[in-house]
């Protein structure tokens, strides 16, 4: 009798474990299935409202005051030729003055360095220009033969393109691919016979500044973010997660 008291009690015990293990089993599957996972995106086409234009100009010299001087002459021309293309004095940023030493090393027949002989000054000064005139900039910095005429050894760089509303672009952006996500939410949800609740979690993807009709390999997991286009194109992901009933 004992026995069968303690035989009746296990498989009672065994049971009660299965059906507590069998609950548990199907409230972790109604939460996994109780919600939806969307992602939503949005993109604006923008023009660039700030340039910055770099440039540099170098003399060399034996010695280094000659080599000042003459760095001297040339940086007062390149001013004088950006005021005369109607370039603000205070945009115009001259950059300290770089000084290198110069030396010529000799070498034997077997490679080895058998004399150095310093043969003077190179000193080089960088020229800055930060305007919302992005045509004009654009038009000077490429067409610098003046200075070029003038004697000027001018080394121009690519002009940059920047966009000063950009804070308020990545909100609105940021609305519209939630809108966008919670659309698609509710249509997903709605052919499954279910609707959306509230809102369970949030997550915002990398901002993305690419130019304008870039291929799609242009973006970047990490996040892209385009300086030599004057049109660029601005794209931002959002991931929400909704409950639904």
């Amino acid at each position: 009798m004992k026995e069968y008291v303690k035989t009746l009690i296990v498989c009672v015990s065994v049971v009660i474990c299965v059906l507590i293990f069998s609950a548990n089993l199907i409230s972790f599957k109604t939460a996994q299935n109780n919600y939806i996972t969307v992602t939503g995106s949005a993109t604006k086409s923008f023009t660039s409202d700030l340039i910055v234009w770099r440039g540099s100009f170098s003399k060399e010299a034996k010695t280094s005051k000659d080599a000042y001087d003459q760095l001297k002459n040339n940086a007062f021309a390149v001013k004088s030729y950006l005021i005369k293309n109607n370039i603000n004095e205070n945009e115009i940023i001259f950059s300290s003055i770089r000084i290198q030493e110069n030396y010529h090393h000799e070498y034997n027949y077997e490679g080895r360095l058998t004399n150095t002989i310093f043969t003077g000054y190179t000193l080089t000064q960088s020229v800055k220009i930060e305007s919302n005139d992005v045509d004009k900039i654009e038009q000077i910095s490429r067409d610098i033969t003046e200075l070029i005429d003038l004697g000027v050894e001018f080394l121009s760089m690519a002009p940059e393109y920047y966009y000063t509303k950009l804070d308020e672009l990545k909100l609105n952006l940021i609305v519209e691919a939630t809108e966008n996500s919670r659309i698609r939410a509710e249509t997903i949800a709605k052919e499954a016979g279910a609707k959306i609740t509230k809102l369970k979690s949030a997550n915002l993807g990398v901002f993305q500044i690419i130019a304008e009709n870039s291929p799609p390999d242009s973006y970047s997991s990490g996040g892209a973010f385009d300086i030599f286009s004057k049109n660029k194109t601005a794209f931002i992901t959002t991931k929400l997660e909704y409950l639904l009933k």
